[in-house]
């Protein structure tokens, strides 16, 4: 019953906090003039890691990607496994299949480190 009462009250709040007024505040085009060239300086310093985490984020993105597909292969494995054993398929097919089964938990595993392999760290 508590559940119930949480999502409703996230729920309500999610609607209602769009329709807050509000507040904004102008900045003097002088204090702009004066801010840009400390602003170009900060973003060159930056630049270096900005781009490495972008870098690896797309990293990251294709082993998602990948594990993603991965996901197939167990389908793949119990077909090859079952039709294609009299064929000589069936080791492939029980590779195929721990392949898929194992994919999905590499899935999340690279989902949830996906925020620490921007910031730098490799996985």
């Amino acid at each position: 019953m508590l559940r119930k009462k949480i999502i409703i009250a996230l729920l309500i709040g999610g609607f209602l906090l769009p329709l807050a007024p509000v507040k904004v505040h102008a900045m003097d085009p002088v204090t702009i003039a004066i801010l840009a060239p400390v602003a170009i300086k900060a973003a060159e310093v930056m630049m270096p890691y900005v781009l490495q985490g972008l870098k690896n984020a797309g990293v990251q993105l294709i082993k998602v990607g990948l594990d993603l597909a991965g996901v197939l292969k167990l389908p793949l494995g119990v077909i090859q496994s079952t039709i294609g054993a009299p064929i000589g398929m069936f080791s492939a097919g029980v590779k195929n299949m721990m392949d898929g089964l194992l994919a999905p938990v590499q899935l999340v595993w690279h989902v949830v480190t996906l925020p620490i392999a921007i910031f730098g760290y490799s996985t």
